[in-house]
């Protein structure tokens, strides 16, 4: 059945698989093109990209609508992740951030039925051409060369052809009737924040970027989603925002709640210092040694660095740790990765000769 729409009504989307590219650093690519034709002109946007992620959807719409510089009514699309979490024909569960862009570019989300490709089939059909007319018999020397080249196919070729269905070339029809159908472009850009899933560590936190966030105790354990904006970072479990954070710029540093722990578990800095203190005395006497050591120096997060310290006891005996710290000590180097290592490559019974050995500790190859 062929399926007509009125001008600025729909736009069609989806993904077609390209195969390796270059990219400007010569690496091998696996490449896809997003493709957003209008319905009634069959007017095209296409563009490379080297991923399906909720960014990359998201931004190919937002140089697509600029491209066309309007909206259709309504944007038909596949049920990928990026996009559609749960394919229900009657009430489809939207990936929240879509779903916030679509409401800013006021533009509503049809989603295409389970295994019904003809859903679509205008925008199938515009991913068949651009394999079979762009690239075909083509070479790219790098990714700039690539986006170039498509550039000009889409401006010089697929635009101003003759269409296969319509007998209309796709340009006239679109700057003649469709253009001013288009929902206005919004005043600002919609801002788009980092996205993806986090498992909860059993410490209430979260690693992102390189640091850590705190999150409600009863999560521990459970993947959460993250939206991570400039400034921000909001964290999600089902669709429920659970804790917002200010972003953290630099490595290793923590944004800690307090009110996240449970009430048993909420303790002092003191408190805390000497619940840690008592297990490295229980590890020996070097141990005892280097845990004030290790506060002093790492303030904020010493207490990642005293755990993986004491993990290490879960793998070697108390006395071999407790040697490893001590030859950590006699080098001045305090850090957790320089014990395991001594531990393993089993330094810890060699003489302590010289503080050049530091560098092999410091940088270990395995």
């Amino acid at each position: 059945v062929r399926i007509h729409t009125d001008a600025g009504e729909e736009g069609q989307v989806d993904f077609g698989y390209a195969g390796y590219t270059l990219d400007n650093a010569g690496k091998r690519r696996k490449t896809w093109i997003f493709n957003m034709k209008l319905s009634y002109s069959r007017y095209d946007y296409y563009e490379k990209v080297y991923d399906q992620k909720v960014v990359t959807f998201i931004r190919c719409h937002q140089r697509a609508f600029e491209f066309f510089k309007g909206v259709p009514k309504t944007v038909r699309i596949d049920n990928l992740k990026a996009a559609v979490l749960e394919a229900n024909f009657y009430e489809p569960r939207f990936q929240r951030v879509y779903k916030q862009f679509s409401e800013h570019y006021q533009f509503e989300i049809i989603p295409c039925r389970i295994y019904r490709p003809n859903d679509k089939g205008k925008v199938e059909s515009g991913i068949k051409y651009v394999k079979n007319n762009f690239f075909a018999g083509r070479k790219f020397k790098n990714e700039d060369d690539l986006n170039q080249q498509l550039k000009e196919w889409v401006k010089q070729k697929c635009n101003v052809r003759i269409h296969g269905t319509t007998k209309k070339i796709p340009q006239e029809v679109f700057l003649a009737q469709e253009k001013e159908k288009l929902i206005s472009l919004p005043e600002s850009r919609f801002k788009i924040a980092e996205v993806g899933l986090r498992k909860v560590y059993h410490d209430c936190h979260i690693f992102v970027e390189s640091n850590y966030y705190s999150v409600p105790f009863d999560f521990v354990g459970c993947n959460v989603d993250i939206e991570l904006s400039q400034n921000v970072l909001k964290i999600f479990y089902e669709h429920s925002l659970i804790a917002v954070h200010e972003r953290l710029k630099g490595k290793g540093e923590f944004r800690t709640n307090p009110s996240h722990y449970p009430k048993y578990k909420v303790m002092t800095e003191k408190e805390y210092q000497s619940k840690y203190q008592k297990q490295m005395i229980d590890l020996g006497n070097y141990a005892q040694q280097i845990f004030p050591i290790i506060v002093k120096e790492q303030p904020h997060h010493w207490a990642r660095t005293v755990q993986g310290i004491l993990s290490l006891s879960k793998k070697y005996s108390k006395e071999i740790v407790d040697l490893a710290c001590k030859r950590a000590i006699s080098f001045n180097v305090y850090k957790y990765q320089v014990i395991k290592n001594i531990c393993s490559n089993a330094s810890y019974k060699l003489p302590i000769e010289s503080e050049t050995e530091v560098a092999y500790y410091e940088f270990p190859k395995n």
